[in-house]
């Protein structure tokens, strides 16, 4: 009975198990404030919610860690908007292996 009870507890943790606490570190260095801030897995079709939120702002030369939980994929995707509406985005970044710098030469064109 005891090792039928692990293997039902094993096979309801296993999802869980797979689903990893992960972080990426974003730093701006555009030489303008940045207002919005998005993060979604590489495989996502749209952007998540602005971590910023409408109080937070980025400040240049500074850098906000991101904590990604659950999620299973390393990969992300990751887009700034400055005070002046311009973009900054990062493709399928691997966030155990980099952290992600925005610099004036990352402008979307």
């Amino acid at each position: 009975m005891g090792r039928l009870a692990l293997v039902a507890m094993l096979a309801v943790m296993s999802p869980m198990a797979m689903a990893q606490q992960m972080y990426v570190d974003v730093t701006n260095n555009t030489g303008f404030p940045i207002w919005h801030l998005y993060v979604s897995p590489a495989s996502a079709s749209d952007w998540e919610e602005d971590l910023l939120g409408e109080s937070e702002v980025l400040e240049n030369g500074r850098t906000k860690r991101i904590t990604l939980t659950g999620y299973k994929s390393p990969r992300f995707d990751v887009r700034a908007v400055d005070s002046d509406g311009d973009s900054y985005t990062r493709m399928n970044i691997n966030v155990r292996e980099s952290d992600v710098v925005f610099r004036l030469d990352d402008i979307d064109v």
